[in-house]
């Protein structure tokens, strides 16, 4: 899997546990499953730009944030 895909899914996951919310709270918040978003943060998945901003909306934070 490319090395992008694992850094974006490291910096998702810390970004939600730094807010206190579950996978599946956050599914939920940004409108996604919550296998789709443990998919993402596994680094399994090459998430889409659309869904990138559902998450960071839901996450409080600009998209720019996650790709730090």
């Amino acid at each position: 899997m490319p090395d992008i895909q694992v850094s974006f899914g490291k910096r998702m996951r810390s970004l939600r546990e730094a807010k206190g919310l579950s996978q599946e709270k956050l599914a939920e918040l940004a409108g996604l499953d919550r296998t789709y978003i443990s998919s993402v943060e596994r680094g399994k998945r090459n998430i889409s730009l659309v869904n990138i901003e559902l998450i960071a909306k839901s996450l409080g934070v600009k998209p720019a944030k996650l790709l730090e």
